[in-house]
């Protein structure tokens, strides 16, 4: 049983008007095994290249959530099995990501929850070093490095602070 609940969550804080606790629009699909997740949030900001994904899956996750800023592209994947196998391996709670994933199958078996906006299976170029730990805003809500993001079958919220 989760220790959490998104919509207990929202029903404690609909009336927070400082902006500390956020909930992403319903745009998101499920691709990673672990369908609830939750953790301090790390952040990458990249556009159809995928390096600074890479480099933090392979780095120890310690149970945080990479949220990866693609600016909603849908025209590249900017993680497949590889890198989902990589951030179970390294101890990653989860990835969200605005943009596209690709390998649905490999995913579906990686022990980490995995949400992005769609399948593409056209991988990514390099052409862009991208950016690691910044505020990004994803479908028009900003997050940012140190944030607390929980994720289950009803949506994911982000707060300032942890529950």
């Amino acid at each position: 049983m989760p220790l959490f609940a998104t919509c207990d969550l929202c029903d404690l804080h609909k009336n927070d008007t400082d902006g500390s606790f956020r909930v992403l629009p319903p745009v998101f699909r499920d691709y990673g095994a672990k369908r609830v997740f939750s953790g301090p949030v790390t952040t990458v900001k990249c556009h159809e290249d995928n390096s600074p994904v890479k480099q933090a899956v392979e780095s120890p996750g310690q149970g945080r959530v990479l949220v990866v800023d693609g600016g909603g592209s849908l025209r590249r994947a900017l993680v497949g099995g590889n890198l989902g196998a990589a951030a179970a391996r390294n101890g990653w709670a989860g990835i969200v990501v605005d943009g596209c994933v690709r390998d649905a199958g490999e995913l579906a078996e990686c022990a980490i929850g995995i949400r992005a906006l769609g399948l593409m299976p056209m991988p990514t170029v390099r052409r862009e070093p991208g950016l690691s730990d910044v505020p990004v805003q994803v479908q028009g809500v900003w997050i940012r490095p140190g944030d607390w993001l929980y994720a289950d079958a009803d949506g994911i919220v982000v707060m300032a602070q942890p529950a």
